[in-house]
């Protein structure tokens, strides 16, 4: 497959959070990426390894926005900043912007971004400027249930149970993600409310459900530091072979998501870009289980691969990576 062979000159807005720092890690390595500058309004002039202690061996500091340096724009900022940012400094046309946040997600709310999950939009990503990098709750359920909703296959009462880690929470800590409250502990939060539930039922309507379905979420905040699993329970009379023949058939061009015959455990993805799925049946119940890394296929690295994909750059560029498995 040819590319362009040009480097790709990024800048990121929005350095000081767990996005940023995973999307810097990944970039560094990335055989056909730059980094130009990584802009924070709390840390300028501070060495980005004061914020980001992995991060020792790049002697880059936090430095001022400079769009004329740059190709691609990735903004890492919190929910609703986006919007202000993009009204408040003018971006080039020829600049490209991938937005982590959940700003343009939504159709009503687009503005000219192209939702960026690639199981369902890879050929209108290719052709896109604008990328909205899908929420990481979002990419777990929507990969889980993207094969039927293309086939318009989804029943009408779907049930899902969600774990994720604490870095989904983001870098500011609250009660809720105090050490002494999160570790060695469970809880529900967000029962049927999640900010995600919008995204994924338009998301899977796009992909091809017509019928009207119904989504119960129970998202649960684990006592580890990343990742989510995914549990979803459907009713079908369709048998397991049926079901995983059709999974595989949808994913076989998509290099990020595994079928697996055995069942999962979620550091078989940590540190990845990644997406595992598995399939069980037990009499007309059907478990659906994915697993992904919330900071790499649920944020930072979607993102590089949805830079890639704009890019002209083959899909799994600086993104193969393994897991951290033991």
């Amino acid at each position: 497959m040819g590319y362009c062979s040009n480097i790709i000159k990024v800048g990121i807005a929005g350095g000081a959070g767990y996005t940023a720092g995973e999307l810097i890690r990944i970039l560094v390595n990335h055989p056909q990426a730059e980094i130009k500058y990584i802009q924070s309004e709390s840390h300028a002039g501070e060495l980005v390894s004061k914020v980001h202690g992995d991060l020792l061996y790049l002697p880059l500091t936090f430095s001022a926005i400079d769009f004329s340096a740059i190709d691609v724009l990735f903004m890492c900022m919190g929910h609703g900043v986006s919007a202000e940012f993009l009204g408040k400094y003018a971006v080039p046309q020829r600049v490209k912007i991938i937005d982590l946040g959940n700003d343009f997600r939504l159709a009503a709310d687009a503005n000219g971004f192209v939702y960026g999950l690639p199981e369902l939009a890879r050929d209108v990503i290719v052709q896109s400027q604008y990328i909205a990098n899908p929420g990481c709750f979002a990419t777990a359920i929507e990969l889980g249930l993207l094969p039927l909703a293309a086939s318009d296959r989804l029943p009408a009462e779907i049930t899902v149970f969600g774990v994720t880690g604490s870095t989904g929470a983001g870098q500011k800590p609250t009660t809720d993600t105090h050490f002494s409250n999160r570790c060695n502990n469970l809880s529900n939060y967000k029962v049927f409310t999640h900010q995600h539930l919008a995204e994924i039922k338009e998301t899977l309507q796009r992909a091809g459900a017509k019928n009207p379905f119904d989504l119960a979420f129970v998202p649960v905040r684990g006592c580890h530091t990343r990742g989510i699993i995914i549990n979803t329970v459907l009713r079908s009379d369709d048998s397991k072979a049926k079901w995983v023949d059709l999974y595989k058939s949808y994913y076989q061009s998509h290099p990020f998501v595994c079928m697996s015959d055995e069942p999962l455990y979620l550091k078989q993805v940590v540190n990845t870009n990644y997406c595992f799925i598995h399939i069980t049946q037990q009499d007309r119940k059907i478990l659906i289980t994915s697993v992904i890394d919330n900071l790499l296929k649920g944020a930072s690295g979607q993102a590089v691969q949805n830079m890639n994909l704009i890019s002209g750059l083959p899909e799994t560029m600086g993104l193969q990576l393994k897991a951290n498995y033991f």
